[in-house]
């Protein structure tokens, strides 16, 4: 709690107990900032604002009300310094990593945030310093939840944070004053094009985190992924298969649980022993590992701590409840995504594979995504995931087209008990697309809901 004097220059005696510029979660005695966003104008929310219970208002302009506010120039910049002032943090008092990509990026932050010292995440699984892990609304943090997350963080006497860069994130100048000591592009494919409706877009907005990296900052990227070749700053470091990177994967050995990773640069070699599978990983695990080397962490703590590394919830996550078959839960839901783990997992006797595709995002993938799943399963059981205001059914149509060799189930929870019932010796189920979410997004409504949660039950009743 803040008093608002201490805040903005109002003379006015009263206790501000939150900021947002969110109207739905305005509580009691919050500051409502009234941004312009870039698909809506927060200040038309203002009435709800009031009704919610905020008690003061900053907005760009007048409202005709006999309320508290103020009206100030520069609206953006003002809701930033607010939320420095209201949680007493500032990002450049952090070293922070910041990750970008289509895919991979949970995992290449939380590989970082394991093989630092005192480290903290923010990401797709919420943020988590020391013992303590609290959910976030998204990959990245509206602002003023992102600094809540900066305040939590400082308290706990962390100062360096692995934190995943969405390209919202970045559209909406969600990290504005944020300043990396190390950006990384894990790769770029086409996703998310409802919002930045081109490619090109796309490109451009993920290319924004180039102009946040500190002046003797780092740049890693993914030197195989021809999108990516554009970087050519200084102090950019590329790393893949291809021998013109600067680090070098020359040899990888895939084990059924296990990746062994033969790694250059110059004349230094390592072999790294990766407890997670496929070639994808293989990226997301070398990434890490060159960031390790950034913050000047001992090679040999780097690859022992990279061998004791957990599985990472939701994201390749084999599940055991003794059956005598694999389960795999994972959140690829792009096309590059599902192919990656299919691709992997193509070396089992019988995959069975249960995913859906989201409302309110890209159709033309839906068709891609259906046809690769409908080719490389044997079972594949098309059903709801996320589907807001659209039609369950529909959008498996657009999934299918005209293929036959397919099980609709629109239930998701009876698709994957399915999956399970018709799983044997030899095979694999891979649950696909919502990983560790805890809701289904139906209308404007987030239901609870959560895959592994239907898995474990499942076997409860057996």
């Amino acid at each position: 709690m803040k008093k608002l004097r201490d805040l903005i220059d109002y003379d006015l005696d009263l206790n501000i107990t939150g900021i947002t510029d969110d109207s739905r979660l305005v509580k009691d005695g919050f500051l409502f900032v009234a941004t312009k966003g870039y698909n809506v104008d927060h200040f038309d929310y203002i009435d709800d604002a009031i009704k919610n219970g905020c008690s003061f208002i900053v907005c760009d302009r007048e409202f005709n009300k006999n309320f508290p506010h103020i009206v100030v120039d520069n609206i953006f910049e003002t809701y930033i310094e607010l939320c420095k002032k209201y949680y007493e943090v500032d990002p450049k008092d952090f070293s922070l990593i910041g990750v970008t990509g289509t895919d991979g990026k949970t995992t290449t932050t939380t590989i970082i945030k394991e093989l630092l010292e005192e480290c903290a995440y923010i990401g797709t699984n919420g943020v988590w310093v020391n013992d303590i892990e609290e959910s976030t609304s998204n990959t990245t943090p509206c602002i003023s939840e992102l600094y809540e997350d900066l305040k939590i963080i400082k308290d706990n006497n962390v100062n360096t944070v692995s934190m995943e860069v969405s390209s919202e994130a970045l559209l909406h100048d969600r990290v504005h004053g944020f300043i990396f000591d190390v950006v990384c592009f894990t790769n770029i494919t086409g996703d998310h094009l409802n919002v930045h409706k081109s490619f090109d877009d796309y490109i451009a907005c993920k290319m924004k985190l180039l102009d946040h990296v500190k002046d003797d900052g780092y740049i890693v990227f993914n030197g195989d992924d021809n999108t990516l070749k554009i970087i050519n700053k200084k102090n950019s470091i590329s790393f893949g298969f291809n021998e013109d990177n600067d680090y070098v994967i020359s040899d990888v050995k895939y084990l059924k649980r296990k990746t062994i990773i033969t790694l250059r640069n110059n004349d230094l070699e390592w072999t790294i022993n990766s407890p997670f599978i496929g070639e994808y990983n293989v990226y997301n695990v070398v990434m890490a590992f060159i960031v390790g080397h950034l913050f000047k962490v001992d090679d040999c703590l780097l690859l022992n701590k990279i061998e004791q590394l957990r599985p990472i919830k939701g994201r390749c996550e084999f599940l055991d409840y003794g059956q005598d078959f694999d389960i795999v839960l994972d959140y690829a839901h792009t096309i590059n995504g599902i192919n990656s783990i299919l691709d992997t997992f193509s070396n089992y006797e019988t995959i069975i594979t249960v995913t859906g595709s989201a409302g309110g995002r890209e159709v033309e993938k839906r068709s891609v995504i259906g046809k690769s799943v409908i080719e490389k399963s044997d079972f594949a059981i098309f059903t709801m995931d996320d589907p807001r205001f659209e039609d369950p059914d529909e959008i498996i149509d657009q999934m299918v087209g005209d293929n036959k060799d397919y099980y609709r189930i629109v239930d998701r929870e009876d698709a994957i008990r399915f999956a399970l019932s018709i799983a044997y010796p030899g095979s694999v189920v891979l649950i696909l697309g919502k990983g560790r979410d805890n809701y289904m997004a139906i209308k404007d409504k987030k239901i609870h809901y959560n895959d592994f949660d239907v898995i474990t039950n499942y076997f409860k009743k057996e």
